[in-house]
C-alpha cells in the first residue's frame, strides 16, 4: 500500500478554519464548540455568512461550500480544518476537489457526512485524516458527554507513535489483528461503491458506525459491502453503537445483525476480531477521535482489571 500522506500536529495557539460541508448549522451550537475550541487553547477563525448559510438542506450552495473547502485546504495561516457538523451535501464537491491540484496534507477533523471526503482524499491522495468531534456536534457539548479529550490530544498533536484507544465496547470475535485504520459511517462508505474513490479495505480495521438506521437497513448494507469484497481484505472490525436503531417489532436488534455478518465475513476472510458498542462517530457518550490511514493493531478479549478488554493501539504517530 503506498505510505499515507499526514499533515503537520496542531500546537496551543494555532488556529483552525472551520467550514460547513454538509448541512445547515445552528448558530448556539456553533458557538459552544467555538468556545470550548478556545477553552482547549486553538483559534477557531470562520466566515459566519458563509458557515451559518442554508440552501433547502444544505449548509449553501455547492459552489459556495466548495470554494471554502479549498480556501481552507489553502490557506497558510490555518493548521486544521475542523467541521462544523454533518448531515449531507460532502458528496456534491467531490468532483471538483478531484479536478483541482493536490494541496500539501492538512488536519481534517470531522465525521458522519464527512466520511465522503475522507475516503475521497485517503483513495486520492492517501491522506490521513481524523474521525472525531464537529464544532456543532461534539465539541459544543464538551468533554462530559460530546467528546473525548485524550484520545482528541493525542490524535492531532501527538508525533509519536505507541499510544492506545481503550474501544469501551464489547468484543464480538475475539483476537487480535493489525492494519490500516480505515471506515467511518456504514451508509456513507456504502455510496463510495462505484466511484473513482470507492473505499479498498484491504488489510484494513474496518471502522463501521451509523444512527437511525433500522436493524434490515444495516443488513442490507452489511451484505452490499460483503458482496462487493469489501471485507475480504480486512484484518478486524471496529463497530459503533448504532443508537436510535432498535428494531421497530421487538426482533432481531443491530447487534444480532452484526454478529450474523460478522460470522460470514470471517467464514471469507479467516477469524475476524471484532468490537461492538465503541463511542465513535454517533455516540451518546463522549466520542473517540480515531487518526484513518494509520497502522493500527486491535485487541478484542474478555474485560479484565478494570479495562474493557478491547483497544487500538496506534503504531504510528498521525501526524508530523
Amino acid at each position: 500500500m503506498p505510505q499515507s500522506v499526514k499533515p503537520p500536529a496542531l500546537h496551543h495557539g494555532d488556529a483552525v478554519r472551520i467550514v460547513s460541508l454538509a448541512s445547515p448549522v445552528d448558530e448556539t451550537q456553533l458557538e459552544r464548540g467555538c468556545s470550548e475550541l478556545k477553552r482547549l487553547g486553538y483559534a477557531p477563525k470562520f466566515d459566519r455568512e458563509t458557515v451559518l448559510a442554508r440552501d433547502s438542506f444544505f449548509g449553501g450552495p455547492a459552489p459556495r461550500r466548495l470554494r471554502a473547502l479549498k480556501e481552507a485546504l489553502t490557506e497558510t495561516d490555518t493548521k486544521a480544518i475542523f467541521c462544523a457538523r454533518g448531515g449531507y451535501g460532502s458528496n456534491y464537491l467531490l468532483d471538483e476537489v478531484s479536478a483541482t491540484e493536490p494541496p500539501p496534507a492538512k488536519i481534517l477533523l470531522g465525521y458522519s457526512d464527512i466520511t465522503s471526503l475522507q475516503v475521497f482524499l485517503w483513495q486520492k491522495l492517501r491522506w490521513v485524516t481524523f474521525y472525531g468531534p464537529m464544532v456543532a456536534s461534539g465539541f459544543d457539548e464538551g468533554v462530559t458527554s460530546g467528546y473525548d479529550r485524550n484520545s482528541f490530544r493525542a490524535a492531532l498533536s501527538q508525533n509519536a507513535a505507541g499510544w492506545s484507544i481503550d474501544l469501551q465496547g464489547e468484543a464480538l470475535v475475539a483476537g487480535s489483528a493489525e492494519g490500516i485504520l480505515l471506515g467511518g459511517c456504514l451508509t456513507l462508505l456504502e455510496t463510495t461503491l462505484g466511484t473513482p474513490w470507492e473505499v479498498d479495505t484491504t488489510d484494513a480495521i474496518l471502522v463501521l458506525e451509523d444512527r437511525g438506521m433500522k436493524p434490515y437497513q444495516v443488513d442490507r448494507a452489511l451484505m452490499h459491502l460483503k458482496q462487493a469484497g469489501k471485507f475480504r481484505g480486512v484484518r478486524g472490525i471496529v463497530l459503533g453503537e448504532f443508537p436510535e436503531c432498535a428494531p421497530p417489532d421487538g426482533g432481531e436488534s443491530v447487534r444480532d445483525v452484526l454478529v450474523r455478518i460478522l460470522a460470514a465475513a470471517g467464514r471469507d476472510a479467516g477469524r475476524l476480531p471484532g468490537v461492538f458498542g465503541a463511542p465513535i462517530g454517533h455516540t451518546p457518550r463522549p466520542m473517540l477521535t480515531l487518526p484513518l490511514g494509520v497502522r493500527a493493531r486491535l485487541t478484542a478479549s474478555a474485560p479484565a482489571g478494570g479495562n474493557s478488554g478491547v483497544r487500538l493501539d496506534i503504531l504510528e504517530p498521525a501526524v508530523t
